[in-house]
C-alpha cells in the first residue's frame, strides 16, 4: 500500500525513487549546460552550421519520437480520470503564454521578426522537460504528464491559429502550412514512438534511460543551428530578447501557479500547473520560426531553451525545499 501511494505521488516505484531523483537532477542540471555550450558554438562558428537549417524539422522529429517512446497507456488514463483539471491546464497554457508573448512583444517594442518569435514560443505546447521538473518540485506528476500529452496532441489545431491571430500583424503567417509542419514534425513522430512502444515495449524499456540524453543532445544541435543562422544579429538583439524571455517564462510560472491555486488544485497540482504553463516546447518554436519566418525570429526560442530549464530547475529546488520544510514542521 505504501509503495502504491509513492507511485501515485511521484510516478515511480518506491524502491527506485532515489535513483530516479538523482537521474532527473542530473538531466535538469546538464541539459541547460549542453544547450548553452551549443549556443556558444553556433555564435563562435556560425559557418560550421551553415546550411543546416533544413535539418531542424527532422531533428525535432527525433525529439518527439523519443517522447512517444516514453508514453504509456497510464498517461492517457490520467486524462480520463481528471478531465476538468487537464482541461484547466490546457486553457491556462494556451491562454496565458500566448497572451503574455503578445503583451511583452508590444510593451518592449520588439522588431517584427523578434515579436513573431516571442509570440510563437508562447503558442507552442508544453515543454518536454516540464514533467521532470514537476517531479523534482514534488508536484502532481500525473497531472503534469496529462497536460503535456494533450497539449502536444492538440498543437496542430491550436498553435497555427493562435500564431496567426497574435503574430499576423507583425509578419505574414501561413496557418495551413504551419499546421502541416506540426503534424509532420510533432504528431506523426509521437504516434510512431507510441506504436513502437506498444509493439516492442520490452526492448524500449532497456533504453529508456538513454532517451532523455538523446533528446537533450538533439535540442542542443537545434539551438546551435538557430544561433549560427542569426549570429550576426545576436550582438545587437540578445539583451532585449533575454529580457523578453525572462519576463515571459517568469510570469508564466507565476500565473500558472496562481491558476492552480485559484482552481483549488492544492500545492502539488499548482506546482504542476506552474511548469506546464511556464515551460514551452521551444524546440518546436525554433523549428517553426526558422521554416516560416527567419533565423532571427527563432532566436527567442533558442534563448528560451536555455533559460526555462535553468529557471525551472531553480524554482523546482525552491518548491522542493519548501515542501520538505513544511513536512518536517
Amino acid at each position: 500500500m505504501q509503495n502504491e501511494q509513492v507511485i501515485q505521488e511521484t510516478g515511480v516505484p518506491a524502491d527506485t525513487t532515489g535513483s530516479t531523483d538523482r537521474a532527473a537532477r542530473r538531466a535538469v542540471t546538464v541539459f541547460p549546460v549542453l544547450v548553452l555550450v551549443a549556443g556558444a558554438m553556433g555564435l563562435a562558428s556560425p559557418g560550421t552550421f551553415a546550411g543546416w537549417s533544413d535539418s531542424v524539422p527532422y531533428l525535432l522529429g527525433v525529439v518527439m519520437f523519443c517522447m512517444g517512446l516514453t508514453m504509456t497507456k497510464v498517461d492517457f488514463l490520467g486524462v480520463a480520470k481528471r478531465p476538468w483539471a487537464v482541461g484547466l491546464g490546457l486553457v491556462a497554457h494556451y491562454v496565458i503564454m500566448p497572451g503574455l508573448g503578445w503583451l511583452i512583444a508590444h510593451v518592449l517594442g520588439l522588431s517584427p521578426q523578434l515579436a513573431a518569435g516571442v509570440i510563437l514560443v508562447g503558442c507552442a505546447p508544453s515543454g518536454t522537460a516540464s514533467n521532470v521538473v514537476t517531479y523534482l518540485a514534488r508536484g502532481d506528476v500525473a497531472l503534469s504528464v496529462s497536460v503535456a500529452t494533450v497539449s502536444t496532441v492538440l498543437a496542430p489545431l491550436v498553435t497555427p491559429p493562435l500564431t496567426l491571430l497574435l503574430a499576423g500583424s507583425y509578419l505574414p503567417v501561413d496557418a495551413g502550412s504551419m499546421m502541416s509542419d506540426i503534424l509532420k514534425t510533432v504528431l506523426l513522430p509521437v504516434l510512431a514512438g507510441l506504436t513502437v512502444r506498444f509493439l516492442a515495449g520490452r526492448y524500449v524499456d532497456r533504453v529508456l534511460g538513454a532517451l532523455p540524453w538523446l533528446s537533450a543532445l538533439t535540442v542542443a544541435v537545434i539551438v546551435a543551428v538557430v544561433v549560427g543562422g542569426s549570429a550576426a544579429a545576436i550582438k545587437s538583439a540578445a539583451a532585449m530578447v533575454l529580457l523578453a524571455v525572462v519576463l515571459h517564462n517568469g510570469l508564466g510560472l507565476l500565473l500558472g501557479y496562481g491558476a492552480g491555486k485559484a482552481a483549488g488544485l492544492g500545492k502539488p497540482g499548482s506546482r504542476a500547473m506552474a511548469f506546464e504553463v511556464g515551460m514551452q516546447n521551444s524546440g518546436l518554436a525554433a523549428s517553426l520560426a526558422t521554416a516560416h519566418f527567419s533565423p532571427l525570429a527563432a532566436l527567442p526560442a533558442a534563448i528560451f531553451s536555455v533559460w526555462h530549464n535553468v529557471s525551472g530547475a531553480l524554482v523546482a529546488a525552491w518548491m522542493s525545499y519548501r515542501s520538505r520544510k513544511a513536512g518536517s514542521a
